[in-house]
């Protein structure tokens, strides 16, 4: 399995922080050091809101090993590009595992693969459930600085809604980075 990170455009230090805290709590927790493949794309300037440029970069890092699950974590402006990406790598017979979009306000979110959305506050997670958006997604709150999703996954608080129960969804009070603990543990088990 391969896990695609696609940041969006800002400081390359951002990302760094990212993969940094999200490798403690996530990756060293289910021991993916042998199993996971993660491929960060080098988002530069606006190669990000290009999906040709992330397609190009999968050719490039998995060749033609369409069976292989791909997971999408995606921030920002890098969802723009990585949606219309994921849904290629599919049209070409590639497993497109799952979609989580980290902070992709504004961007309409559809495929026939699993997509989960993560805000940095209601208002943005109310708002873009109309644009596409899973059974199981995430805001913070408190709300934070929409940079804080990415740069400090760990400290952000917030509630995850599953909506797969019908009209009132449940929630669960987590970080963001247990959240994604608790979908990639779906994931490679599923």
């Amino acid at each position: 399995m391969s896990i695609i990170i696609c940041p969006g455009i800002h400081e390359p230090e951002l990302t760094e922080n990212f993969i940094s805290a999200w490798r403690k709590v996530v990756v060293d927790n289910l021991s993916f050091s042998n199993s996971v493949n993660i491929l960060i794309f080098p988002a530069e300037s606006f190669s990000a809101l290009s999906a040709f440029h992330i397609l190009h970069f999968l050719h490039q890092h998995l060749g033609d090993r369409l069976e292989s699950p791909v997971i999408f974590i995606c921030f920002s402006a890098g969802v723009v590009g990585a949606i219309a990406a994921a849904c290629s790598w599919q049209m070409l017979g590639g497993c497109v595992k799952a979609f989580i979009a980290i902070d992709g306000w504004g961007v309409p979110l559809w495929g026939n693969f699993p997509i989960h959305r993560m805000s940095h506050d209601y208002f943005t997670h109310w708002s873009s459930k109309i644009l596409g958006s899973g059974e199981n997604n995430f805001y913070a709150d408190p709300a934070v600085d929409h940079l804080e999703m990415w740069r400090s996954p760990q400290t952000v608080q917030g509630w995850r809604v599953d909506l797969s129960g019908g009209e009132s969804p449940s929630q669960q009070r987590l970080s963001a980075s247990e959240f994604l603990y608790q979908l990639l543990v779906r994931y490679k088990e599923n």
